[in-house]
């Protein structure tokens, strides 16, 4: 298979000739990973149930990881979802890869729609299932919102949406959802929400593609699926604990799938994402750092914050160029946005990750206005 080179490798060669300017310390806003400390409670649990490793994982999650999802489910989204409309994965880039070969490896000419730019494994999937793709192109004229076009979509197998969205930090709301939902049901594709940042709002919540299901009649999610994380919201994507939740008739098969490619959650961490999963206060918390980050942002480089992520989708002449600037000037990278599209989407952006304390954060921040 003839897979893309990752944009983190792209980076580190656009950078590695270069020699940066060591009066400043280095900093990197480039990846999606947040840097403040996993908190203690969820630490406690791993400790505690590290005894477990003597023991083979359930492929399909122990009852407690289920559980604790079902009531993440209940409490964020005021959805009433039972254990065959949901599986616990191992994080959710596994299944963003594997499940769309499971889904469409018996369908001759598969054709899979995904934002552009995008997080690369979409990318990956519709490769390793030999898929056609169809880009959904987010731009500056379209307000990074999907483009709907039926006449395209009535040919899709599966379409990926990403809100709120990577890189953009777009957001759709109800009736954009519903808009989608709606789609699924009239062209029979299956739609999967890729929710990893959904918790990470600065204002109001925001609601799931499962809502948006039932909100126009259906209630039992035929075609629609969401995943998630605990990645984001929970400062700690080394527990790999995620999700998929949605048609139970689609989930039945794909268990059974999942099954033989053995990507089970080792027990420890599946009793320390389960008291994650089960609390909200911490994930306020981190919620409040990303607003200051952005209020930070705001005043520094005068632009709007988006309703949730924690990205600035900054607009440049020039994303390679600054780049290079930015690393060799001021010792910080950032993300081309460049390298997250194809078809010369993401060009004349770059990508900035808001995942440190507020003091790194103004520091890298104010570096990229002297840049500017």
């Amino acid at each position: 298979m003839n897979f893309e080179a990752y944009p983190f490798e792209k980076l580190n060669r656009l950078l590695e000739d270069i020699t940066p300017n060591n009066n400043y310390k280095p900093l990197s806003l480039t990846i999606g990973e947040p840097q403040f400390e996993t908190p203690q409670f969820i630490l406690e649990k791993l400790q505690e149930s590290v005894n477990l490793l003597n023991k083979y994982p359930k492929s399909s999650g122990e009852t407690i990881l289920r559980k604790a999802i079902l009531k993440y489910l209940n409490n964020r989204f005021n959805l009433t979802l039972t254990n065959e409309q949901i599986i616990p994965t191992l994080g959710t880039r596994e299944v963003l890869f594997n499940f769309p070969q499971f889904l469409l490896h018996e369908i001759d000419n598969s054709v899979m729609a995904y934002p552009n730019p995008f997080y690369q494994i979409y990318e990956g999937a519709s490769k390793a299932s030999n898929s056609e793709v169809i880009y959904l192109n987010l731009t500056k004229e379209n307000h990074f919102q999907p483009t709907i076009d039926e006449k395209e979509l009535s040919r899709c197998n599966l379409v990926v949406l990403n809100t709120p969205n990577n890189p953009t930090s777009s957001v759709m709301l109800m009736e954009e959802l519903k808009k989608w939902v709606k789609l699924s049901q009239l062209y029979n594709f299956v739609l999967l929400n890729d929710e990893c940042y959904i918790d990470l709002y600065l204002d109001k919540p925001i609601p799931s593609l499962l809502n948006a299901s039932i909100e126009v009649g259906n209630s039992n999610f035929k075609n629609i699926l969401v995943i998630n994380s605990i990645s984001k919201r929970s400062s700690a994507p080394g527990l790999r604990s995620g999700f998929i939740a949605g048609d139970a008739k689609i989930l039945k098969s794909y268990m059974t799938y999942r099954t033989y490619v053995g990507c089970a959650i080792p027990l420890p961490l599946q009793y320390a994402s389960a008291v994650a999963w089960a609390d909200q206060k911490h994930v306020d918390i981190f919620r409040e750092k990303y607003i200051k980050n952005f209020k930070i942002a705001e005043d520094i480089l005068e632009i709007k914050p988006p309703l949730a992520t924690f990205y600035i989708w900054l607009e440049v002449k020039d994303d390679i160029e600054f780049t290079t600037r930015l690393y060799k000037e001021y010792n910080l990278k950032v993300m081309p946005g460049s390298f997250l599209g194809r078809e010369e989407q993401g060009k004349g952006f770059v990508r900035l990750a808001l995942v440190y304390e507020e003091e790194k954060t103004r520091e890298a921040l104010k570096r990229i206005k002297r840049a500017l």
